[in-house]
């Protein structure tokens, strides 16, 4: 499910069962994330299936990459996977208007 800036953030900070989800290169995710983000590579084909079988399905998932693009893939997959609950960010971090963590 695709969500606004605004609701994708309403949304988030309302749900007690959330997980953020960065599904950007580790370099990409390097330069900037939102805080308390899982960092699972969307680029990393099968490897990024294994990952995401083993996220819990029970949880709420919030998902975002650079443009959108990505992170809308992920959302479908992991919907594919058997996680009902991914929501993905329009715009990605590049629209993002709140804090970033730098590492």
């Amino acid at each position: 499910m695709n969500l606004s800036q605004e609701d994708w953030v309403a949304q988030l900070n309302a749900d007690e069962n959330a997980v953020i989800l960065d599904v950007r290169t580790e370099d990409e995710f390097n330069d900037g994330y939102i805080e308390n983000a899982l960092n699972i590579d969307i680029n990393k084909g099968q490897a990024f299936i294994y990952e995401i079988e083993e996220l819990d399905k029970n949880k709420n998932y919030y998902v975002y990459c650079r443009s959108g693009a990505r992170s809308a893939k992920a959302c479908q997959i992991m919907n594919e996977l058997g996680i009902n609950n991914a929501y993905n960010l329009l715009g990605g971090i590049l629209d993002w208007e709140g804090d970033t963590i730098q590492p």
